[in-house]
């Protein structure tokens, strides 16, 4: 039996260009199988700060310190503080992450929660305090506050000491 052509339109085995029309390239998708066993253990992806990255934030933060020694109750002593500067931005050629605000909140995130992170952040404080007291200093005590602001996280570490 022959169909009635329309003039004007394409028969229904081409498009308008002459050409047969393309067909859904996604086959039919079988039903998910139903579990009839369950795993013995459960997997989990952690994300942690990457040391080799750690390295590189603090070879190339800004550090500022300041501080002097001081007597109190008849005891010498140093008070002082030191600021590490991380400038995401300015790492984009070293880090493959966003070097954005996003960034730095998860990086303070993270750092907050790094065991390792404290003792290397107190070393640095307390060869900048020895530094600048240009003595050898006893009671090294140091309080740590980390914050971003921006693409920028800063390290601000408050340093009390005796001599």
């Amino acid at each position: 039996m022959t169909e009635k052509k329309t003039p004007g339109l394409a028969a229904p085995t081409e498009t308008v260009t002459g050409q047969p029309p393309v067909q859904d390239a996604v086959p039919a998708r079988k039903p998910m199988a139903r579990a009839t066993r369950i795993t013995l253990f459960e997997r989990e992806v952690r994300e942690r700060l990457s040391r080799a990255a750690l390295d590189v934030l603090f070879a190339r933060a800004d550090l500022l310190s300041e501080g002097q020694r001081t007597v109190r109750a008849g005891k010498e002593g140093y008070f002082g503080s030191t600021m590490l500067t991380v400038d995401l931005p300015s790492l984009t050629d070293a880090l493959r992450d966003e070097c954005d605000a996003g960034t730095a909140h998860r990086l303070v995130a993270l750092m907050e929660t790094d065991s390792t992170l404290p003792r290397r952040i107190r070393e640095i404080a307390e060869r900048e305090a020895i530094r600048i007291a240009a003595a050898r200093l006893k009671d090294i005590r140091t309080h740590v506050v980390i914050r971003a602001q921006g693409a920028k996280v800063f390290i601000d570490v408050d340093v009390e000491a005796g001599l």
